[in-house]
């Protein structure tokens, strides 16, 4: 079931109104649950046994590992959910990557295998919700949460709807208290939830969709097209990625605070950063912070000095672009964002821009954007990798970029067919995103201070865009991961 389908537009109301009718706490967890467990299973009703085993694995650990007396029982559990949880995902995610690497690596010695290769269908969410168990699990070990008594509410904490497959990667320490405390209704929590629905839909159904159709073109056929070409389907790619996945983490937290929750944000305006460590702190937020607490800072962080920092960031980033998918140009992707952080790693400046672009100012200043469009051309580059289907198509992409970058300097325009609307939608929503940079969501404070009438006119216009000219339906890309 797609957020940005009618399926879900059926089962959005019915599921807001039985719940608020609802009064008792429990019943309304068990509402949700029994709601989530039916959108995923929308999706391939089978891996509804994969998700339950799972969420009881890490619940039934959790309470194992908090009664054991011995530090050896405790980490016979605490090695057997890791273990499992990490086993389930490996082989539904990894296993044919790893069989047909090592086949490629035989073949380079003269040696000719053929590996068992599985048919394997990806569950959808498996590493997002493996992350939301493996983070409760290893909390517990640390021993800076207690295990969770109701199976109810941790099933619900595993499973909730919104974010199951696709984020944002919660914390126990952060959804849980909300699910065990009662929840009243706020209209202007519900109204706010709306606004940033409306908003992410208008970003990955108007943006990313139309952009897709563009980048889809280009990367699909880049032995045809020349430099100027490809490096307009790079930029539309990354506007692609990301109202694509931010539009979904907007639709997500605006649906969790139509049912009284706040869910971790996952966005903060990336391409408005002025170095690679500010991107990373502002894209995916909650799975750059997941790869820091339970990954980075275990390895010894920035404690043991320069070369310590550089190599816990090299795998950190190399691990992250493991994690979105069973192709080396994920790998590289990652490699490459940790050699474009490595400067201000190695000088000490990664945490220089903490603040928002140009805050208190209308315009950001000379020296600004120059940072700002530095940042973002890497960031690209680095999207080339993430989009092909290979490490060789990634190269030859770039490869043919440079070689005939003089060229065809009109050319993107006449693929437009002088139609710029995907243009002037990417132009709207950088404006409004620009203009509301130190907000959420664009379509709050200060926007909600606008006349009545004003701001009802942009949410008429909005949602006509979303109407008149939203791309092919797709799915969401980080579905895949």
């Amino acid at each position: 079931m797609l957020f940005n389908s009618l399926s879900f537009a059926i089962f959005l109301p019915i599921v807001f109104v039985l719940y608020w009718l609802t009064k008792a706490r429990r019943k309304q967890n068990i509402l949700l649950m029994i709601a989530s467990y039916y959108f995923y299973a929308c999706w391939d009703w089978r891996f509804l046994f994969l998700l339950a085993f799972s969420t009881f694995l890490d619940y039934y650990t959790g309470l194992k590992i908090e009664k054991s007396q011995k530090k050896s029982s405790k980490k016979f559990w605490f090695w057997l959910s890791v273990g499992v949880n990490l086993g389930f995902l490996g082989f539904f995610k990894y296993y044919n990557f790893f069989a047909d690497s090592f086949a490629e690596l035989f073949a380079g010695f003269g040696f000719q295998i053929n590996p068992w290769v599985l048919k394997i269908i990806l569950p959808v969410g498996i590493s997002f919700y493996t992350f939301h168990g493996l983070s409760y699990v290893i909390d517990i070990y640390k021993e800076r949460i207690k295990a969770e008594k109701s199976w109810i509410d941790y099933a619900l904490f595993v499973s909730f709807f919104p974010l199951l497959v696709a984020g944002p990667i919660e914390r126990a320490t952060h959804l849980l208290p909300q699910i065990k405390r009662e929840r009243n209704f706020s209209y202007s929590n519900a109204v706010d939830g709306l606004r940033q629905i409306l908003w992410g839909l208008f970003k990955k159904m108007v943006v990313a969709d139309n952009c897709a159709y563009y980048a889809n073109m280009i990367f699909n056929d880049y032995h045809n097209y020349t430099g100027v070409t490809l490096i307009f389907g790079a930029v539309l790619f990354a506007f692609q990625i990301y109202g694509d996945f931010s539009g979904y983490s907007d639709i997500a937290l605006g649906t969790a605070r139509l049912f009284g929750f706040d869910l971790l944000r996952n966005f903060s305006y990336p391409y408005f950063s002025r170095d690679i460590a500010e991107f990373w702190r502002r894209w995916h937020i909650s799975l750059s912070s997941w790869f820091r607490d339970y990954l980075y800072i275990p390895l010894g962080g920035s404690k043991g000095g320069n070369w310590m920092r550089i190599r816990n960031t090299f795998i950190i980033f190399i691990v992250s672009g493991f994690w979105h998918g069973a192709n080396w140009t994920f790998i590289i992707w990652g490699f490459l964002n940790a050699l474009f952080i490595m400067p201000s790693i190695i000088l000490k400046t990664n945490r220089n821009n903490l603040n928002i672009v140009a805050e208190g100012r209308l315009f950001p200043n000379f020296r600004e954007i120059i940072q700002l469009i530095i940042t973002f051309s890497l960031a690209c580059f680095a999207w080339i990798f993430f989009r092909s289907a290979s490490v060789t198509d990634a190269f030859s992409y770039i490869g043919r970029l440079f070689s005939t970058l003089g060229t065809g300097i009109g050319y993107p325009y006449k693929l437009l067919n002088g139609d710029l609307k995907v243009l002037i939608f990417v132009v709207i929503m950088l404006i409004f995103e620009w203009f509301m940079r130190e907000e959420l969501h664009p379509l709050r404070k200060p926007f909600t201070k606008l006349p009545t009438i004003a701001r009802w006119v942009i949410y008429f216009l909005l949602a006509t865009l979303v109407l008149l000219f939203a791309g092919e339906q797709a799915e969401f890309i980080y579905f895949q991961f």
